[in-house]
């Protein structure tokens, strides 16, 4: 079968967990049920045939709007549809089609919704960090995984540090400088990337947060949804980490 082809799989499997994505992200933080109701108009509140729920197009032959009521639908469906897509296409290409390569995409797509959902609510929902946990730890065990050690150590260098910030941060502030949902996060992405990760993460996460939305928020007086940057900066480190490492070591340690 043409690689081409394969890639073109990739990515109608990927639009397709991003459709489950937005769904997740819509009612997990809510504690509702992501198998029951079926997906159904948020205005009229019309159980969506199968042409309405076809990933990205489905949106387009709407043109954007229910097709039994007419209302507006977010065009944030058919992007995170899409934007899943390409994230499964990109692990194909960088790992072939591999449990590798499965593992990454299912990494990014779990980082998204986590993005997503602390955007929306600040909740990050445990089925995107303990589910992840999990998925992370067995994902481990496969040919050129980081390993269970290395996999378990990193689960627990990240839940023991956002642990250790959030109680150091409440005592300095007399109130929860971190939530639950992050120290869960972070377990999870030391899981899948190893305790160096995430370190390199949390640095980066917190240099995200502090460039982009602390000056929103002083101003503002909004909390910081910190999941997100998080979530970006594991999604830099899993691909680039290392060579950020040894860049650093060159340049700074003289090594």
């Amino acid at each position: 079968m043409p690689l081409a082809v394969l890639y073109v799989y990739a990515g109608i499997v990927g639009a397709c967990v991003g459709s489950f994505l937005n769904v997740c992200v819509y009612r997990w933080p809510a504690d509702q049920s992501v198998v029951t109701p079926r997906s159904r108009c948020g205005s009229c509140r019309t159980q969506l045939g199968w042409r309405d729920n076809i990933p990205v197009f489905g949106w387009i032959f709407l043109r954007g709007r229910c097709r039994y009521c007419g209302a507006k639908v977010s065009v944030q469906y058919p992007l995170v549809e899409l934007a899943t897509a390409l994230l499964w296409v990109a692990a194909a290409l960088r790992f072939g089609f591999t449990l590798r390569a499965l593992g990454s995409a299912v990494f990014f797509t779990t980082l998204l919704g986590i993005a997503l959902s602390d955007a929306r609510t600040y909740i990050i929902p445990d089925e995107f960090t303990l589910g992840g946990l999990v998925i992370g730890l067995a994902f481990a065990f496969v040919p050129g995984g980081i390993g269970w050690r290395r996999a378990a150590i990193g689960a627990a260098v990240g839940f023991g540090l956002l642990w250790l910030v959030a109680v150091l941060g409440k005592l300095a502030f007399k109130k929860d400088a971190m939530g639950g949902g992050d120290i869960k996060m972070m377990a999870m992405v030391g899981a899948f990337l190893g305790p160096v990760g995430v370190l390199l993460t949390v640095f980066l996460g917190a240099a995200f947060g502090s460039l982009i939305f602390a000056p929103i928020s002083i101003k503002t007086g909004k909390l910081v949804p910190f999941g997100i940057f998080l979530a970006l900066g594991a999604a830099v480190t899993e691909p680039w980490g290392q060579a950020l490492v040894h860049w650093y070591s060159v340049h700074f340690l003289g090594g």
